[in-house]
């Protein structure tokens, strides 16, 4: 099994009696510093954005020296993977093509590297966070500097200009029909710069993101003697529970407590909580936190 189970579960204190987790950050200390993306909104200027697909894989830095996650572990490819790549940081996608997330995931997350695996693999870099450069001009210096390494499984993302909402939305069917996950909207006249902005832009069919798991709570019914749902708590501190999408696999091997899951949603409540959150799956890129959920017993 991918992951550790987590004992002791079925006996948990009901959701009123557990303590609030000690959360670490989300990332290590010396995670990149990356753009991160926000949700597209109906009505946003189009004029100065580049459009590419989304990728389902696995963010990828490459510092100059080192691969590394969103949350800053090291990534063990293979040595020929990352020969005579250049000093300067690119950052992109490892990806495995459309619908093989799992196997991007598990991939990259092999400290003895898979060769035969990683032969499946591409980089596909869609930004030079030290150029300095708004992207119009990092978008010249990727393309020259990705032809520059001469390996296939380095790329550069390919980029349009999209004038309007009707024709983003035509574009979006079509890369999801063909098995891709939705666009990704780089404003033109922006500079890297880390944290969340317009800058950067997601869309997909539906929303999803993020919440660590604080606690496993017995299953009733059909599912009594297993997991019945998943306690998870949002970067905001808010906690709900995540029941649906669990296969029965998941429920005999639960999600770690601490471990990042993504889930998806339809809009949020007034109070914040998502509407209809499905579990979608465990993300390992993302740190787990060291320390278990207190109980009261």
């Amino acid at each position: 099994m991918h992951r550790r189970r987590c004992l002791n579960w079925l006996g948990l204190a009901p959701l009123s009696t557990l303590l609030p987790l000690a959360v670490p950050p989300a990332w290590a200390a010396d995670a990149p510093a990356l753009l991160l993306a926000n949700v597209y909104r109906p009505g946003m200027p189009l004029a100065d954005y580049w459009v590419s697909e989304k990728y389902d894989g696995v963010r990828g830095y490459w510092d100059g020296q080192t691969l590394r996650t969103r949350g800053g572990e090291t990534v063990a490819a293979p040595a020929w993977f990352t020969a005579g790549w250049p000093n300067t940081p690119m950052d992109g996608e490892l990806w495995a093509g459309r619908g093989r997330f799992t196997h991007a995931q598990s991939t990259t997350r092999q400290q003895q590297p898979d060769d035969v695996a990683w032969r499946q693999m591409r980089f596909m870099v869609f930004d030079l966070p030290a150029h300095g450069g708004v992207f119009d001009e990092r978008l010249s210096a990727l393309k020259a500097l990705v032809t520059s390494i001469q390996q296939n499984w380095v790329q550069a993302v390919p980029q349009q200009r999209v004038a309007t909402d009707a024709a983003l939305q035509a574009l979006l069917q079509r890369t999801v029909r063909a098995g891709g996950e939705g666009l990704m909207l780089h404003k033109g006249s922006s500079l890297y710069r880390s944290g969340r902005s317009d800058d950067l832009i997601k869309l997909k069919t539906h929303e999803d993101t993020e919440a660590r798991v604080v606690g496993h709570l017995p299953g009733k019914g059909k599912h009594a003697g297993r997991l019945g749902a998943l306690l998870v708590e949002m970067p905001t501190g808010q906690r709900f529970k995540l029941g649906a999408g669990l296969t029965d696999a998941d429920r005999a091997d639960p999600p770690p407590i601490g471990s990042w899951v993504t889930y998806r949603f339809r809009g949020t409540h007034e109070g914040g909580l998502p509407r209809f959150a499905s579990f979608v799956r465990v993300r390992l890129d993302m740190p787990a936190a060291t320390a278990p959920t207190s109980i009261q017993q």
